[in-house]
């Protein structure tokens, strides 16, 4: 695709993006993004301007039935086998790497 779409997407917007993603991309790998991103709101584009009128919504392209098991309890396992498996712990807790924050600037 091209830039002459109707989707205009600056760099400054794909980096914009790309910090939300919280990816590290160098510029040429912005540029390839960009591309990437107007196709995407190109095809979007072109989703929303289908004729619709008529045609009922569905959660599924096909016929699903849900399976409705039994809710029967089982064996549960105790604090101290759950924290054997875990790969870090403090304490009585599992230990997880920060995901949020960190740069003074969170999504």
């Amino acid at each position: 695709m091209t830039d002459s779409n109707s989707h205009k997407l600056t760099l400054d917007e794909t980096r914009h993006v790309a910090k939300l993603a919280r990816l590290q991309l160098s510029d040429e790998e912005l540029e390839s993004c960009r591309h990437d991103l107007i196709a995407i709101l190109d095809h979007v584009a072109t989703l929303g301007s289908l004729d619709l009128d008529g045609v009922e919504p569905m959660a599924h392209p096909g016929d699903r039935t849900n399976r409705i098991d039994p809710d029967i309890p089982g064996e549960s396992l105790t604090q101290a086998q759950v924290l054997a498996m875990a790969p870090a712990t403090e304490g009585p807790f599992i230990a997880v790497p920060k995901v949020l924050g960190g740069d003074g600037d969170s999504a």
